[in-house]
């Protein structure tokens, strides 16, 4: 039987704590690489992990950031739990200093498939991010990010429950999620609203455009702004009613935004402040019913604050990343 989805989430922090206090695995087995020393049941597990994470390191660094990584100065262990029935879940932790990222520590579980095909590509992503940016991301769209390279049986549960937190009003208001600096109690939603919108913002412009984004709000320290310039929104309100008609529709493809205006009430009602234009390759495409009761929880601020120069603390030097 398949776990439930929320185990990927709550056995992160589990994992944490399960091998701080026992950080080798008894019987495990361990298999090298370049920037990777996996503890593993097997030594056949242990050598799959570690060639698909230096495989995910190698393969996804050239499409985030059209170049490889170059190697680290220690290498990441990773100590993987590997069992048919076990919940998928990871947490990466490393430390930024001056500039610099290391410290890496990287604990897995789950089935052998979904350790390969979901967890590995998720958590490589994180240390991806934290090599080239060098300092936290905003939350959503950390997790966003690596979501979006999970298998698709992975990604449908997101879709699946991001319709569920919507519906039961335990979506996430844009100008909040926007100025997280931690991850909220209620988790679950962040991941798989952060998914959504990271998905909805590459099929405007690509993963070359995300990262130019994300770099622009991290060196700026003005969220809204970055949003304007990379995808053309005036405010986190006209983007948020956005991406629900986009969820309302069936998350069609997005081929272009045909005009973007601002102003409050149309945007709040939802009543299309911009015209998504779907691409079908086959000519097919056939708009879905509209799903009802899709929304997000009232926020009390129209546009978030930011009381540091960027989302993140600049004195914060430790980060960690769970799954």
């Amino acid at each position: 039987m398949e776990a439930h989805p929320a185990r990927r989430f709550w056995c992160a922090a589990a994992l944490l704590a399960w091998f701080a206090a026992a950080p080798v695995l008894a019987n495990a087995a361990g298999y090298k690489t370049q920037n990777f020393v996996v503890s593993a049941p097997t030594p056949q597990l242990a050598k799959e992990i570690g060639d698909q994470a230096e495989h995910c390191r190698k393969q996804l660094a050239l499409e985030w950031l059209g170049k490889e990584l170059p190697a680290w100065s220690q290498p990441c262990p990773i100590q993987a739990q590997v069992a048919p029935n076990l919940g998928a879940g990871g947490a990466t932790s490393f430390v930024f200093d001056r500039g610099q990222v290391f410290g890496w520590r990287m604990t897995i579980q789950g089935s052998r498939e979904r350790i390969l095909d979901s967890v590995v590509p998720h958590e490589v992503t994180h240390t991806i991010f934290a090599t080239h940016f060098r300092q936290p991301l905003p939350r959503w769209a950390d997790e966003g990010a690596c979501t979006t390279v999970e298998h698709h049986s992975e990604i449908a549960k997101q879709d699946r429950m991001l319709i569920e937190f919507l519906q039961t009003r335990r979506g996430i208001p844009f100008s909040n999620m926007f100025a997280m600096e931690e991850y909220p109690q209620d988790v679950l939603p962040l991941y798989a609203q952060g998914y959504s919108l990271t998905k909805f913002l590459l099929d405007q412009g690509g993963k070359s455009a995300y990262i130019a984004f994300l770099e622009d709000g991290l060196g700026t320290g003005d969220w809204l702004a970055a949003v304007e310039r990379a995808y053309g929104y005036s405010d986190l309100l006209t983007l948020q009613s956005t991406w629900l008609n986009w969820i309302q529709d069936g998350q069609p493809p997005v081929a272009a935004i045909a005009s973007v205006s601002s102003g409050g009430d149309q945007a709040a009602s939802g009543s299309g402040a911009v015209t998504l234009a779907a691409a079908s390759a086959g000519g097919g495409w056939q708009r879905p019913r509209r799903l009802s009761g899709v929304q997000v929880a009232a926020s009390e601020e129209s546009q978030p604050r930011f009381d540091g120069p960027s989302v993140y603390d600049a004195a914060r030097r430790t980060g960690s990343v769970l799954r």
